[in-house]
């Protein structure tokens, strides 16, 4: 596995990747990998013909007080679980080759940004669409992966491509990958690190929760009552607040009042100690 730190040293090994016409997946991340970081590195195996992974913790989607200096880093085990899945290339830039002295470029999504995450979190979605647009520019991978469980994150990478005209790649090649759990169903997450062994316990409560308020809804109970009732457990069980518990249109994250025939998602953030989880699953 090839690791460029600089954008000259990256751009001439994504032309060796390239040649013969040969197909590049990239799976973006922040390290600390995990399961589900390589699920989307075999994933990717499966649409292209070589995989380039980047790591960089991008201090542009942190806002003030959030855990930028304390969010895990873990380099040398990172290397070594993708050099065992076989990834041909790793892009670790140092922060001066992402951001430049001077920078001043920001790239904004409104609409899918707007609320959840956005509404939680000012600025984040700016910070995660302007690192994943310099991305792309620079490894001009013919795919992209992510997780299904920032599905936010996913609906505003794939807005800025298609409203971006980005060729590399474009927004039908943002390909979405199922949420990777753990066997008491909570999803994996470089923050679960966090959790204290009780914390860990009580967030089991979280993915349980979203399940018996998805089954009340496609049951025909009404929206707001069942995610009232949501908060409730999630806080019984321990967690200290909820950010958002909502029921959103699965495209364009309009809020939904009632199920109808279009897909839709349960989005949920909550808080346990000084460690923030979202989660998300489908409903109907």
């Amino acid at each position: 596995m090839q690791i460029a730190n600089t954008l000259e040293v990256l751009r001439s090994a994504v032309d060796g990747l390239r040649t013969g016409g040969r197909r590049l997946a990239l799976v973006p991340t922040m390290g600390a990998l995990h399961e589900g970081h390589l699920t989307l590195v075999r994933e990717a195996r499966r649409h292209a013909d070589a995989v380039a992974v980047s790591i960089f913790v991008n201090p542009k989607q942190f806002g003030p007080g959030e855990d930028l200096d304390a969010y895990p880093r873990t380099f040398e085990e990172d290397c070594r679980l993708l050099e065992a899945e076989g990834v041909e290339l790793l892009w670790a830039p140092v922060p001066v080759a992402m951001y430049p002295d001077g920078f001043a470029t920001n790239v904004s999504v409104a609409g899918v940004s707007d609320g959840l995450c956005g509404a939680a979190r000012p600025g984040h979605f700016d910070g995660v669409a302007t690192v994943v647009c310099k991305l792309f520019n620079q490894v001009r991978p013919d795919t992209a992966l992510f997780g299904e469980k920032d599905w936010q994150q996913l609906a505003v990478i794939r807005r800025m491509a298609r409203d971006l005209d980005l060729m590399q790649p474009h927004a039908g090649a943002i390909l979405g990958v199922p949420t990777v759990r753990e066997s008491d169903g909570l999803a994996l997450s470089s923050r679960n690190r966090y959790l204290s062994p009780e914390q860990r316990a009580q967030a089991a409560a979280l993915p349980m929760a979203m399940r018996e308020a998805i089954a009340a809804v496609e049951g025909g109970s009404a929206v707001a009552p069942t995610l009232a009732a949501l908060e409730a457990h999630l806080l019984q069980a321990g967690f200290d607040s909820v950010d958002y518990a909502e029921l959103a249109d699965a495209a364009s994250l309009e809020p939904l009042d009632t199920l109808g025939a279009d897909p839709a998602r349960l989005l949920v953030a909550a808080r346990i100690g000084g460690t923030r989880l979202i989660d998300n699953m489908a409903v109907g």
